[in-house]
């Protein structure tokens, strides 16, 4: 039995599995409570399963990138059980679990999703293996647009606003529906195939994937 922890956005979600294929799954509009609502979320989920600590065999959570409290939240709570109870852990990237519904689209799956400060952090990925064609960075909305040459599919948290900008594509973008479920399902079956592949991460070093440092502390001019 597999736990997945998705925290890196507002729709926050978790999952138990066995071997990547859902058993049961909560997604809820978590808001910036993921400190008070995630631990009592995975207790209920575990609680209704019947499941118990011991039956747990690894832990996968979202790296990110996303909003900073969530992730914090999601992956020390990963990591916190998975060295407690002694778990293989994997972490797996939101723009890629994003991607994997769509991963057999003839062309590039563009994840995206607003960053603040006017930005876009997104990827795109190729094929059924979700090759990474662009690693996860920042981007002005402008200057997305101007690299997108080939046919694309934009998937994740997808605003009016920024759709509106997308559309200037024209016959180049199409647009996936907006997800209704959190993405640990996703993350679940990624989960499981990195860690049949050998690739479990070491806990006390995974970390979460920031695009950038948090607004917080000393700042520089």
């Amino acid at each position: 039995m597999e736990l997945s922890i998705d925290t890196a956005s507002e729709l926050a979600s978790i999952a138990l599995s066995v071997n990547g294929d859902v058993v049961a799954e909560k997604s809820w509009r978590c808001r910036r409570n993921h400190t008070q609502e995630l631990l009592p979320a995975i207790d209920r989920l575990m609680r209704d399963a019947s499941v118990v600590p011991a039956d747990l065999s690894a832990v996968f959570v979202s790296t990110g990138p996303g909003m900073y409290t969530g992730l914090r939240v999601g992956v020390s709570i990963g990591k916190g059980m998975a060295r407690a109870l002694e778990l293989p852990m994997v972490g797996v990237g939101r723009l890629a679990l994003d991607a994997y519904l769509y991963k057999g689209f003839a062309g590039d799956v563009m994840a995206i999703h607003r960053a603040g400060r006017g930005d876009l952090a997104w990827a795109a990925y190729r094929g059924e293996d979700l090759h990474e064609v662009v690693a996860p960075k920042l981007s002005r909305p402008e200057e997305l647009v101007a690299s997108v040459i080939q046919p694309t599919l934009f998937v994740g948290e997808i605003d009016d606003d920024l759709r509106e900008t997308l559309v200037r594509l024209g016959e180049r973008a199409s647009f996936a529906p907006e997800p209704e479920m959190g993405r640990a399902t996703a993350l679940a079956a990624m989960g499981h195939a990195q860690l049949a592949a050998g690739r479990s991460e070491n806990a006390a070093l995974l970390k979460p994937i920031y695009l950038r440092p948090p607004a917080i502390g000393p700042q520089t001019a």
